[in-house]
């Protein structure tokens, strides 16, 4: 698992796309609308969910662990 930080009030649509997950935010809007993405194991639909430090996230076959700066 790898450890991406990013900045206090994040999304994970955002997330995705600077992780490198997905090459554009299009693309991971439609993956977590499919279903296709989970947040602390649960499949997490809200493109705009805010990520927390410490959140899991799991998409395209990857796990991220979040640490938020400040």
């Amino acid at each position: 698992m790898r450890v991406v930080e990013v900045e206090a009030g994040t999304k994970l649509e955002q997330l995705l796309k600077y992780a490198g997950l997905y090459e554009s935010g299009g693309l991971a809007k439609r993956e977590i609308q499919a279903g296709l993405v989970k947040v602390n194991g649960a499949v997490e639909e809200r493109r705009g969910r805010r990520l927390k430090d410490g959140d899991i996230i799991e998409a395209a076959g990857a796990k991220i662990e979040v640490k938020v700066v400040e």
